[in-house]
C-alpha cells in the first residue's frame, strides 16, 4: 500500500487554517507530518528543513546493492521515495516548510493536512536510527533470480540452484551458448534481481527490534 493511501485511511486529519481554535486545542505538542519532496531529493530536503527551520526530520534510508556496468555497488535509497516526515506546529511552520529547497508540498487531502501518529514514527525509528542508514544483505535461496555482478559472466541473468554457506559459494544456472549450464561462483559475485526497497518490505516488517 502506498504511503499516501496509508495516510488517507489510517491517520487523523485536521482542517488547515492558521490560528484555528480547533487545531490549537488538539496540538498541545508538535505533530508529525508527511512532506512530498522532489524526486531523489529526500536527503536534500531533510537537511534543509533541519538547517533552515531547526525542525525534527525523519528520513529512513536503506543501503541496497545493485548490479551496474561497473559491477556490484551499494546505493542509498529512501524507504519512502519522495517523502520525508517533519515534526512541527503546523500553523507556525506551514508556509516556511513549503518554500524549503527540495520540498514540493505537504501531503494533504483536499483542505486537510493529515498528522502521522507518533506510534507509527516510533515503530519506524525502532528499525532506523534517526541519522544512520540500514544496510540490507540479500539472502539467496534455490530458484531465486539473480544477476552476475563480476567475473567472466558479469551482467548475465541466472537462477540459483544451490547455496553453500560454509564455503560462501553459490551454484547457478546460466545459459551459455544456448545451453543451460550449472556454474559455481563466489557468493559475492551475484546479486538478487529483485533488490528494491519495495522488495525488502516483507523482511523489514518481520525484522526484530
Amino acid at each position: 500500500m502506498e504511503l499516501t493511501t496509508c495516510l488517507q485511511h489510517n491517520l487523523v486529519s485536521h482542517p488547515e487554517g492558521r490560528g484555528s481554535a480547533v487545531f490549537r486545542m488538539s496540538a498541545e505538542v508538535p505533530q508529525w507530518y508527511c512532506a512530498r519532496t522532489k524526486p531523489k531529493h529526500e536527503h536534500i530536503a531533510a537537511a534543509n528543513v533541519r538547517q533552515q527551520l531547526q525542525l525534527e526530520v525523519f528520513n529512513p534510508r536503506l543501503r541496497v546493492q545493485h548490479v551496474t556496468p561497473r559491477g556490484r555497488v551499494r546505493q542509498m535509497e529512501s524507504l519512502f521515495p519522495c517523502y520525508i516526515f517533519i515534526r512541527c506546529w503546523i500553523d507556525e511552520a506551514l508556509s516556511e516548510i513549503q518554500y524549503v529547497n527540495g520540498v514540493s508540498s505537504l501531503v494533504r487531502f483536499g483542505q486537510k493536512i493529515p498528522t502521522v501518529a507518533e506510534a507509527v514514527i516510533q515503530e519506524l525509528q525502532s528499525h532506523f536510527d534517526a541519522e544512520a542508514t540500514l544496510t540490507l544483505e540479500d539472502r539467496l535461496a534455490p530458484a531465486d533470480a539473480v544477476r552476475v555482478a563480476s567475473g567472466a559472466f558479469a551482467g548475465m541473468p541466472a537462477t540459483v540452484l544451490r547455496v553453500m554457506p560454509a564455503t560462501r559459494r553459490v551454484q547457478i544456472l546460466l545459459e551459455v551458448l544456448g545451453r543451460a549450464t550449472p556454474v559455481e561462483v563466489d557468493r559475492a559475485a551475484v546479486v538478487l534481481e529483485k533488490n528494491t526497497v519495495a522488495d525488502w518490505a516483507p523482511m523489514l516488517a518481520a525484522a526484530p527490534r
